[in-house]
């Protein structure tokens, strides 16, 4: 099952909605992977630091660890804290310190992400119970992505939760299932890649982040996967500046867009999109098996 969701805002009017527009197609798309949820969202730039968003235990003392962090960053670093996450703004030329040191003195914590504008949280619940304790409704941003799903096969774990981020500002979720992700993380790791869980859909992440290293755009790069990865798909991708969508050729994982003048939105169902506004007026369609949708902001 699971379903995921995205949200394009193409109207700055509504960027200081965008938290509360995600949250409730993520809860609405819950019946559809109820074991764990999380979302991406693309917000502020950092300017000329990079966001590092951190996952640890419950009860983890983040303000130790912000304190510990002030020599590998350079200072006391800005330091938000969302529940079992918290996101860290450090310096561009610091952020291989600090990684070493988090690391090495604190092995608990662990990057899910990293970029100038994105910001990731997952965990494991419902989607609306997720949303909720990260205060989801709350955030402000240009677009964003969003996750439920349903562990077929691996355990319920944050870990194995999506969105996955393999390079700056870069991440995917997904809704299917890769026969090849095996071949394909043995090749990836020879390129420099890690992998932090077993699950399929990091590996698609590392792909397209792969191809993008290579000088690859983002588009080229989903078209590229029509090739190379085997299986049944539906991804929505984030960057630092848009989101993109690509379904396999077969397509037998349902799907639908909306487009106003005001926002882009994906639903693995259409109620996902009902409670948006202006969605009388949207035109909707179902996205075309192997196309390769994007939509990016003006840079």
């Amino acid at each position: 099952m699971c379903g995921i969701v995205g949200l394009f805002l193409k109207d700055p009017r509504l960027e200081g909605e965008l938290g509360g527009m995600l949250a409730d197609m993520l809860a609405i798309m819950g019946d559809r992977g109820p074991d764990s949820a999380g979302f991406a969202v693309y917000g502020a730039e950092a300017g000329g630091a990079v966001k590092l968003s951190l996952r640890a235990p419950s009860g983890t003392d983040f303000a130790a660890v912000a304190a510990a962090l002030s020599v590998p960053a350079g200072g006391v670093p800005d330091f938000t804290v969302h529940g079992t996450h918290a996101v860290v703004a450090v310096p561009v030329a610091r952020e291989a310190a600090v990684r070493k040191y988090l690391a090495t003195r604190h092995p608990e914590v662990t990057v899910v992400g990293t970029g100038s504008r994105m910001e990731i949280f997952k965990e494991v619940g419902l989607p609306a119970q997720v949303a909720s304790a990260f205060g989801l409704g709350a955030m402000a941003g240009t677009h964003g992505i969003g996750h439920t799903r349903m562990a077929t096969e691996s355990a319920v774990t944050t870990a194995g939760a999506h969105p996955f981020s393999t390079g700056p500002d870069q991440c995917l979720v997904h809704n299917g299932s890769l026969s090849n992700h095996n071949a394909l993380r043995r090749a990836l790791t020879r390129e420099g890649l890690a992998f932090a869980t077993s699950n399929d859909s990091e590996v698609a992440a590392a792909y397209l982040t792969w191809r993008m290293r290579e000088g690859a755009t983002l588009g080229a790069a989903l078209e590229s996967g029509l090739d190379d990865l085997d299986g049944f798909f539906t991804f929505v991708v984030g960057t630092q500046s848009g989101f993109g969508v690509l379904r396999d050729p077969i397509a037998c994982k349902p799907a639908v867009m909306a487009e106003t003048d005001g926002y882009v939105a994906f639903g693995s169902e259409y109620r996902a999109l009902a409670g948006l506004p202006g969605i009388a007026t949207a035109r909707v369609f179902e996205p075309e098996p192997a196309t390769v949708y994007f939509w990016e902001r003006p840079q």
